[in-house]
């Protein structure tokens, strides 16, 4: 890939979005993850504005601590962003406190459910501000294994590192300068308020998934490898099937002229 032609095309795609949009700039989750600082770092050198908002609930110390390195690191580098921490954990509490416990899946409902709520903050800052909330998806989350939650930070205006896989994001954030306490971190959705992992949560690397994702898309199957490889793709294709849901379209049940 080359570095930095990719960013400026991607910086360009965004600037052009937001001027042909009417907008003053993006609106950036911050996690202290890659795909946050990546994509924060090419909205901030479009020159437009720039907020980032770090939500904790429940946050793991480490992962408050590598988002604030890096908005520290934007303000000293970009002007034109600015930086809000808003607190979601007293939000989250009561809205637990008003559920009713049940079902086999409480606790992934709830964990999904932290998305959800930084969703509808990132939403009410960008609404009041003028501003578009920009995603932090990647290409092997997005469009392979379908690892996000659905309305929640799958719920953006626009997607700028979506066509890149994660060796890809890792690789365009390094040679832009993110910190190095994020280059060095293991990937994790921080959903849960531990320090669990995505290879733990998804039992593959995301190189192993990329690469499984490639062979998927070339029309191979499990059947095609042994050993470690036949277990990649079998948990490839388990979560490509699983959450096909959240990356098809919506389905639309369309009425027949003859019923109209």
């Amino acid at each position: 890939m080359k570095l930095q032609e990719t960013a400026d095309h991607i910086t360009n795609w965004l600037k052009s979005y937001a001027e042909n949009a009417g907008v003053k700039g993006f609106v950036v989750g911050v996690s202290g993850g890659i795909d946050s600082a990546l994509t924060s770092t090419l909205c901030a050198r479009t020159g437009l504005e720039v907020l980032t908002l770090e939500m904790p609930i429940h946050q793991h110390p480490d992962q408050a601590s590598r988002g604030q390195e890096h908005q520290a690191w934007l303000a000293a580098n970009f002007p034109n962003t600015h930086h809000l921490q808003v607190d979601l954990t007293p939000v989250y509490d009561q809205f637990v406190a008003s559920m009713q416990p049940g079902g086999a899946d409480h606790e992934l409902s709830l964990a999904n459910s932290r998305a959800r709520l930084r969703m509808s903050t990132l939403y009410y800052h960008g609404q009041a501000n003028g501003l578009l909330v920009a995603g932090t998806g990647n290409k092997v989350e997005d469009f392979g294994v379908g690892f996000y939650t659905k309305y929640g930070d799958g719920g953006v205006d626009l997607s700028p590192i979506a066509d890149l896989v994660k060796t890809e994001v890792f690789a365009l954030a390094r040679h832009l300068g993110v910190v190095s306490s994020i280059l060095d971190a293991k990937p994790t959705d921080g959903l849960w308020g531990d320090d669990r992992t995505d290879e733990d949560q998804l039992g593959a690397t995301y190189p192993e998934l990329e690469w499984a994702m490639t062979e998927h898309e070339a029309g191979k199957s499990v059947s095609d490898f042994s050993g470690r490889e036949a277990e990649v793709m079998q948990i490839y294709l388990r979560f490509n099937t699983a959450n096909k849901h959240k990356m098809m379209p919506i389905p639309v049940c369309e009425i027949p002229v003859a019923l109209k």
